[in-house]
C-alpha cells in the first residue's frame, strides 16, 4: 500500500521516522491540532476495536476521545519505532491494576506515510490475559473490540471510575446497582461490566463489597468497640450482616472481632518498651 512513484529507500525511511516521531510526540503532548495536521487528506485509519475505517472528517472526534489522560502514564512503549521505507511500526502495552494483578493489553500500529503525512494507520491489539484457548483467541475478536473499546479508552474508563468512587463514594448507598453507576459515569452497563469482570477481575457486586469493606476498615483503630461493627457495616453500605461477614472473612481471613483483637495486640506490642540489658 505504498506509493509507486517514490523510492522506498533509506532516505524515505528517515523521512517516515521523522513524521511518525512528530505524530507520536503530538499524541503524548495531547495536542489535538498537531495530530490532525499530520493526517493526509486521503487518510484511512483502520480502527481494530470498532472494525471500521475512518476518513479525515471522522478523525477529530475520534482523536479527541482517545488522546491520553493522566492515567495514560501506564501506557508503555515496548519497542523502539521500527521503520521500513514508507511504513513505521509502533508497539506498546497498557497495564491496568485488577484484583488479580496487572492486566495488560498488547497493541501495535502500522503507520504508512505519503507526502510527509500520515496516510494509513492499521491498529492491532490483544488482551494479554483474557482467558480462552489460544486457537479460539486467534479466530475471535476480544470482548473489548465488540464493545468498541481501545486500550486508551479502557484506561480512561478505569481512571474515571476510580475518581468517581473516591470522590463520590456511591458504594455507601446500599441500593447501588450497575445501571445507576452507568447513568452516573456516562458509560454503558456492558462497558462497565466488561471493566469489572475482565479487567478488574471480579463482578460489580464483589467490587462494591470490597470498597465498602475498605471504607469500614479505615475507621477501625485499636480499641474500637466490637459492638459497633454491625452499625459500621450498615453505614458502609452493606444491606445485610450475612453479606458483610462473608465479605470480611473472604478478604481478612477472620471474623471482625478476631481482627480487632489482633489490631489491639499489634498496637500494644508496638508501644511496649524495649527490654534493657
Amino acid at each position: 500500500m505504498q506509493p509507486d512513484d517514490i523510492p522506498d529507500d533509506a532516505a524515505q525511511s528517515a523521512r517516515t521516522l521523522a513524521v511518525v516521531q512528530r505524530y507520536h510526540q503530538s499524541w503524548r503532548a495531547r495536542d489535538l491540532e498537531a495530530v490532525l495536521a499530520l493526517y493526509h487528506p486521503d487518510i484511512q485509519y483502520h480502527d481494530f476495536y470498532q472494525q471500521r475505517c475512518l476518513g479525515l472528517g471522522e478523525l477529530r472526534a475520534y482523536v479527541a476521545a482517545n488522546l491520553p489522560r493522566q492515567a495514560e502514564e501506564r501506557l508503555e512503549h515496548s519497542d523502539r519505532i521500527r521503520v521500513d521505507g514508507h511504513t513505521a511500526f509502533i508497539q506498546y502495552r497498557l497495564q491496568l491494576q485488577g484484583s488479580a494483578g496487572l492486566v495488560a493489553f498488547r497493541s501495535s500500529e502500522a503507520i504508512s506515510v505519503r507526502d510527509d503525512l500520515i496516510w494509513r494507520v492499521h491498529e492491532y491489539a490483544t488482551l494479554v490475559n483474557e482467558a480462552r484457548p489460544q486457537a479460539q483467541a486467534a479466530t475471535q475478536r476480544p470482548a473489548s473490540s465488540r464493545l468498541g473499546l481501545s486500550p486508551r479508552q479502557i484506561g480512561q474508563m478505569a481512571a474515571d471510575l476510580q475518581s468517581y468512587m473516591q470522590h463520590q463514594q456511591p458504594y455507601l448507598d446500599p441500593d447501588l446497582d450497575l445501571q445507576q453507576l452507568a447513568d452516573a459515569t456516562g458509560y454503558s452497563r456492558n462497558q462497565l461490566s466488561f471493566l469489572f469482570n475482565q479487567v478488574l477481575g471480579q463482578s460489580f457486586y464483589r467490587q462494591i463489597s470490597q470498597l465498602r469493606l475498605e471504607h469500614l476498615l479505615a475507621q477501625l483503630t485499636p480499641g474500637s468497640d466490637p459492638q459497633r461493627i454491625d452499625a459500621l457495616a450498615f453505614a458502609a453500605g452493606f444491606n445485610s450482616l450475612s453479606s458483610f461477614y462473608s465479605c470480611f472473612r473472604r478478604h481478612c481471613g477472620q471474623t471482625p472481632r478476631a481482627y480487632l483483637c489482633q489490631l489491639s495486640l499489634r498496637a500494644r506490642t508496638h508501644d511496649s518498651p524495649e527490654p534493657h540489658d
